[in-house]
């Protein structure tokens, strides 16, 4: 366990100093790796446990987490004067000057508004879906923004759910090939363009297949329809090079997603050799706690960081 998390840290300051070569100068990937592996040793367990940890929003408290390396990921924080004052809190005044990834959910468009996603899926057309995603890295990276949660790549077939909109709608293989589109449109040729960003597909796994179309509800199926109906669009995604993934509120099976050794590392990391983080989604993981499988947050950690999350999402665990 301790070399996989070893390995999911690596993967986050490879992204995190991909953008910071892209805004320096063009670094080789053996100089990138380098770079990640000295700053690996340099690092406190404190500072390791602030890489992986996202804060909601910008405060004089998180200023001051920021200054002492215990966070590296902001959520919420736009525009060029707050993005840059994070930015500057990490760069010059931390002890490793680690640039934070500040992320966004971009999910029409970010400047420009686009047709909600189910609208778009429904053109079948995967060209102007990943056109219009490439307009809004452009803008969104121009505010700060160097990773989206998006996109959803959900298979939602109960009308209920009142996510369907973020979608592509009830079948896997449209699901599929527009999650690619969506990928390759926010995610360009190279992230370390300084007009793409980090793709996040989530939510990870069978978060539409919820019972009763109600949110955060259980879901109950068999491996079998698991692989055929809901897996594939997040399989497409990794195939098109998504760089994160967000672990789902639901259990599955009576397993909380965001706990879920099974899909996290088994089908995942195992088979689908996905060398990016997993991001949980927003108090996921504190919501362990009510989910029945941890007694306080520090086991709900544990039990996160173990199945396979990478990174924690605003609530501070």
């Amino acid at each position: 366990m301790l070399r996989s998390r070893r390995l999911s840290l690596s993967g986050i300051l490879l992204v995190v100093c991909s953008f910071a070569a892209a805004a320096q100068q063009r670094l080789t990937d053996p100089e990138i790796e380098q770079r990640v592996n000295a700053l690996l040793q340099k690092m406190t367990l404190e500072e390791k446990a602030g890489q992986i940890t996202q804060l909601a929003g910008m405060s004089g408290q998180h200023l001051e987490m920021i200054k002492q390396g215990k966070t590296g990921s902001l959520l919420g924080v736009l525009g060029a004067r707050e993005a840059n004052e994070a930015q500057r809190a990490a760069v010059e005044n931390s002890r490793l000057k680690i640039p934070l990834i500040l992320g966004y959910d971009v999910i029409h468009g970010f400047r420009t508004i686009f047709p909600v996603p189910l609208a778009s899926a429904g053109s079948f057309d995967l060209q102007l879906i990943e056109k219009a995603e490439r307009i809004a890295a452009k803008e969104a990276t121009a505010s700060g923004v160097k990773w989206t949660f998006a996109p959803m790549v959900d298979i939602a077939r109960d009308p209920r759910w009142g996510r369907i909109v973020e979608g592509a709608g009830e079948d896997p293989y449209l699901g599929s090939v527009v999650a690619a589109a969506r990928v390759r449109g926010f995610q360009g040729s190279n992230i370390a363009d300084p007009e793409s960003v980090v793709a996040c597909a989530k939510h990870y796994v069978a978060y539409g297949a919820v019972e009763g179309g109600r949110d955060y509800n259980t879901a109950e199926m068999s491996e079998q329809l698991l692989r055929e109906v809901y897996l594939p669009p997040f399989h497409a995604a990794v195939d098109a090079g998504v760089g994160t993934l967000m672990s789902a509120f639901n259990d599955l099976n009576g397993i909380p997603a965001s706990a879920n050794h099974h899909t996290l590392t088994e089908v995942l990391r195992g088979e689908w050799k996905f060398d990016g983080f997993v991001v949980s989604d927003y108090d996921s993981v504190h919501e362990l706690i009510p989910h029945g499988i941890a007694a306080d947050d520090s086991q709900a950690s544990l039990h996160a960081l173990t199945a396979g999350v990478d990174m924690d999402m605003a609530d501070d665990d």
